[in-house]
């Protein structure tokens, strides 16, 4: 209709003979070229939304693939699904599976489901249903956003799918199965931890990514589904350029977050000596003491139980996982378990699960054992529920033995026990120096 206008008016001016003409024209002229301008740039708005739909969530563009016979689903249920490597609970366990994957089930054996890539999940962590629609999904056109402490990676799909997670020297990658990739190469600009990202279709319906990391040292991650899309949380170092000290504290601790879990407690008392002493008493102590050494270095550290009371191993791990911490240890102390061996086994043992905590883990291990002078119980890897917090390096200390009468004397002597803090907190500042 504008349009029409324009010409009907351009149609009259050019008939006239007078020299006003000159003056309209050009008014006219500058109203076709904003109306020319307005037209493109509302083209070019289209069509950069359409780009940023297409691209930007290309998992919800594709339809779900239907099936020719109804599959049964299961779906988990539970914030970390524990899925295994046979039906059992002494299987080798796999990468949790977060909440709201889904996946086909392809047997049961008793109340284990056998999903589509392999793995095992107990029935109770799932809810099952009959869809007619595949759990397979594309991924398309991952992107990031760098947060204050962390950077986010996103995965649009169309259905949240299993994952699996490895980690090694600056390395970090995360598989999706039953996945078919769609990317392009993701840059990567002035990331604090991330250099490049690369993915692979390793098999038809299964893609690895594959993070170059900046520094040896990685600090935790998170994985979660929000709808479809999978979110990965890769935190940073305490010290990158985001970190600022909490002001009014000062050391070489300040404004880092510690988690210090006491074991055991209320009616789970632990290892218990020949004279009576029971480990949660000694674990409590302890931990208050390494608390007030490393508030003295400024550290901010939280307990998972400032009491005798009773926590369930999933709430102290949901105690870390909320606080998130630049790492957490949980203290406990060792027995044997059998009068044959109990007087010849003594020293200081750690326990790692996840590669992130090994350096951690040796560390403070060859540190307190030189600096106290007293015998090394090893570093292992074991399969420990304080051990597998992923948001941070996490490592589990077995401080001595119950069971051996002569270290009961060093465990429960006061100073010693003073000491032993003052050591373990300056391994603490040792390791955190040494990983800048």
């Amino acid at each position: 209709m504008v349009h029409r206008r324009l010409a009907k008016l351009l149609h009259k001016l050019l008939l006239r003979d007078d020299v006003a003409i000159y003056r309209q024209l050009l008014i006219c002229l500058c109203l076709c070229l904003g109306l020319g301008l307005i037209f493109i740039g509302r083209e070019q708005s289209i069509h950069q939304s359409q780009i940023q739909k297409t691209t930007g969530n290309c998992g919800a563009v594709n339809t779900a693939i239907k099936l020719p016979t109804p599959v049964k689903i299961a779906e988990v249920v539970v914030d970390s699904g524990i899925s295994r490597t046979a039906p059992s609970d002494e299987a080798t366990r796999l990468t949790p599976l977060p909440k709201n994957t889904k996946a086909t089930i392809t047997s049961t054996k008793g109340d284990w489901l056998r999903l589509d890539y392999g793995a095992w999940i107990h029935r109770q962590e799932t809810r099952t249903f009959i869809s007619n629609t595949s759990s397979e999904s594309f991924a398309c056109d991952i992107y990031y956003r760098k947060l204050e402490a962390k950077t986010e990676v996103i995965f649009p799909l169309q259905t949240p799918v299993p994952i699996s997670v490895k980690q090694g020297d600056r390395i970090f990658t995360l598989t999706l199965h039953n996945t078919t990739a769609k990317n392009k190469i993701m840059p990567i600009n002035n990331n604090p931890i991330i250099s490049r990202i690369f993915w692979q279709q390793e098999k038809p319906k299964r893609v690895k990514y594959t993070f170059n990391l900046k520094n040896s040292q990685q600090w935790g991650y998170k994985l979660k589904y929000d709808e479809n899309n999978l979110i990965l949380t890769l935190r940073h170092s305490p010290f990158t350029p985001t970190f600022t000290p909490i002001s009014g504290i000062s050391g070489p601790l300040s404004g880092i977050k510690i988690v210090l879990d006491p074991g055991h407690g209320g009616i789970d008392s632990g290892a218990k000596s020949q004279d009576g002493y029971l480990e949660k008493d000694i674990n409590l102590i302890m931990a208050k003491l390494l608390q007030e050494q490393l508030m003295l270095r400024g550290a901010m550290v939280y307990l998972t139980r400032e009491d005798d009371i009773q926590l369930s191993l999933g709430e102290r791990v949901a105690r870390i996982n909320s606080i998130e911490p630049a790492i957490a240890l949980s203290i406990h102390y060792n027995h044997t378990g059998t009068k044959k061996i109990s007087q010849k086994r003594q020293g200081i043992g750690t326990y790692w699960y996840h590669p992130q905590s090994l350096g951690l883990a040796k560390f403070l291990q060859q540190y307190v054992v030189k600096n106290l002078g007293r015998p090394g119980d090893g570093v292992r890897w074991k399969n420990l529920a304080l051990a597998r917090p992923t948001v941070a390096p996490s490592v589990l200390l077995e401080l001595g033995f119950l069971s051996d009468m002569e270290e009961v004397q060093w465990i429960v002597d006061s100073q010693e026990q003073q000491n032993l803090s003052i050591v373990l907190a300056d391994s603490i500042v040792e390791w955190f120096s040494s990983t800048r």
